[in-house]
């Protein structure tokens, strides 16, 4: 007879399977037979976290900075509803991350019990699938499936709820299907060779192409990156991309056009709107990309790659779709334009010169300028320094939600898939610092830095405690503007300078509560003083909260404003009194 293992000993054992290492989690009485049996396991290091929703942006975050699943174990009731904004985000983003919870006893289920509540059916909406466990045979088989599940087709966020008895009790335990490749996609591609030829033959016949990339080549692997670029290489197109696809092009070089959307750039979102042909390669044609839908890109023949086929569709009509990994359908988009077109890349030059010409007179335009000062640190300069004075680290940056994103965003120019994790379709505030924690312990020799706002890090600032307790080295770059910037520019520019309650009236001395926390605090109040103290946080190998205080007024810009096209941009300072009219229009 088989050897028989408790509920708690064969959640271990999966996860020794599934080769995890780290688990972010916080105890409470549903899970303590799976916090007992954790001394028996040194293989899994646990990272105790200060709240359960910082477990879950850790385990994003670790998710996204080493393409391995992130797991986060937490208590039944409040301990699983702590965690439902971090599965939301990571639903959002396609980010593959394992949340075990713990449940009242089987027999107390439904009888709202002391911190009781329904987690399948709250996380239903919120995770690819969720799981209750009732019979303990069945424990690992659920558990080994819910990591093919997060990690398969569009990866995204599971959930095992395991009742307290099912914890205690002894069951058999399976081993993964190894035989059946249960851990890998089948992506099947199948009579869609057709398709690729007409893609290529739209391609043959555009003057004014673009393409338009997303996080799917990032959660396709290095592969896809490769070949994306390969690509670019071939066909000599401009590439532009969404805020979760930085990184999978490299962001200074010339071919790129830097982010598109609400707050990219004048080149990026005018050549979006007046392209020919847009090769959409794993995005979702999110709102904040295409503005107003019925004037986004009005003229264009647009070709869709993309792994989910309820994306294709869904929010902007296309002429070709490509269902399939990112990969795969870029292994035979190249494989088959060499073969047939081996002279491709120097024929089309010609066709698409005068396209690159009208490009260049749109960059000419500097969208990203700003006028800076000698007087107060501009968001904009801050950034920029520190991206001087770190893009030689292999840096890996994280963010929290508001003004400060979108200029990491335009600023910090990434040249590597992974080192940029954000939270982009939710917009979860607080994200960046555990995250940070996430992607410190999956890289701990790395660079760290979570480029932050005031209000936003304040709302899972208790996180540094772990960073301290766990020695994690990294640094909170926090753009103080005493605002909820992204908020206060809102207010100016839609609902006529009324802030209602976007200022921070009472803020910490961030500098004394680094101290408080045992970690290291700085402070930078003049543009001159900048190199040195980022140099100074640089060389701390201890976590560092750096209070960069900014002008407390800056907007962020570009900017389409809402339910406008592409074409119809507010500019910044130095330029919203002009009027282009050959070039697209600038609101003034």
């Amino acid at each position: 007879m088989a050897n028989l293992m408790t509920g708690a000993e064969i959640v271990f054992k999966v996860l020794e399977d599934q080769g995890v290492r780290h688990i972010f989690g916080y105890p409470g009485g549903a899970v303590l037979p799976i916090y007992d049996e954790l001394k028996n396991h040194n293989k899994v290091k646990h990272i105790l976290v200060r709240h359960e929703q910082g477990a879950g942006h850790a385990a994003e975050g670790y998710a996204r900075s080493s393409g391995k699943p992130g797991v986060l174990l937490v208590t039944s009731g409040p301990g699983a509803t702590n965690a439902v904004t971090a599965l939301t985000d990571a639903y959002m983003d396609s980010i593959p991350i394992v949340c075990i919870t713990g449940q009242v006893p089987t027999h107390l289920i439904g009888t709202d019990a002391f911190q009781e509540c329904d987690t399948t059916g709250i996380t239903r909406p919120c995770t690819k699938h969720n799981w209750l466990v009732k019979d303990v045979n069945k424990l690992s088989t659920i558990m080994h499936k819910a990591f093919e599940v997060a990690t398969t087709g569009r990866p995204g966020p599971v959930l095992i709820d395991i009742p307290k008895d099912i914890q205690f009790q002894k069951g058999k335990y399976v081993k993964p299907k190894e035989l059946k490749n249960s851990n890998k996609p089948n992506i099947k591609f199948n009579g869609q060779e057709k398709n690729i030829e007409t893609a290529i033959e739209l391609i043959k016949k555009s003057s004014k192409p673009i393409l338009y990339t997303g996080g799917g080549v990032i959660n396709s692997g290095p592969r896809a990156t490769q070949l994306l670029r390969e690509l670019v290489s071939l066909t000599g197109f401009p590439i532009t991309s969404t805020l979760q696809g930085l990184g999978a092009y490299p962001g200074n070089d010339p071919q790129f056009l830097g982010m598109l959307g609400m707050h990219g750039t004048y080149e990026a979102n005018n050549a979006m709107h007046d392209c020919d042909l847009m090769i959409n390669i794993g995005a979702r044609f999110d709102d904040r990309i295409t503005g107003k839908i019925d004037e986004f890109s009005p003229n264009s023949k647009k070709i869709h790659i993309d792994i989910d086929p309820s994306s294709i569709n869904k929010n902007v009509k296309v002429d070709i779709a490509l269902v399939g990994d990112v990969k795969i359908v870029l292994e035979k988009f190249v494989s088959e334009i060499k073969k047939k077109y081996p002279d491709f890349g120097n024929s089309n030059k010609q066709k698409v010169a005068a396209w690159w010409s009208q490009i260049e007179n749109w960059r000419k335009k500097n969208s990203l300028g700003y006028i800076n000062s000698k007087e107060v640190i501009k968001p904009q300069f801050a950034v920029q320094r520190l991206y001087e004075l770190t893009k030689a680290q292999d840096a890996f940056i994280t963010t929290e939600v508001g003004q400060h994103q979108m200029w990491a965003a335009q600023h910090y120019k990434f040249d590597k898939p992974n080192r940029w994790m954000t939270s982009g379709g939710l917009g979860t505030m607080g994200y960046g610092l555990p995250a940070a924690i996430g992607v410190q312990v999956a890289n701990p020799n790395k660079l760290v830095i979570d480029i932050a706002g005031e209000a936003s890090v304040l709302m899972t600032m208790q996180e540094m405690s772990t960073a301290v307790q766990y020695k994690l080295p990294i640094k909170i770059f926090i753009l103080n503007n005493e605002y909820m910037g992204m908020v206060r520019q809102w207010q100016e520019l839609l609902h006529e300078k009324n802030y209602s309650e976007s200022y921070t009236a009472a803020l910490p001395d961030f500098v004394k509560l680094a101290e408080a926390y045992g970690c290291v605090g700085i402070r930078a109040n003049k543009p001159e003083e900048l190199d040195e103290k980022i140099s100074e946080m640089l060389s701390v190998n201890r976590p560092v909260i750096f209070d960069c205080v900014v002008d407390k007024v800056e907007n962020c810009y570009p900017m389409i404003p809402s339910g406008k096209a592409h074409n119809q941009m507010l500019l910044g300072e130095q330029d919203q009194k002009e009027e282009i009219s050959d070039e697209g229009k600038v609101l003034v």
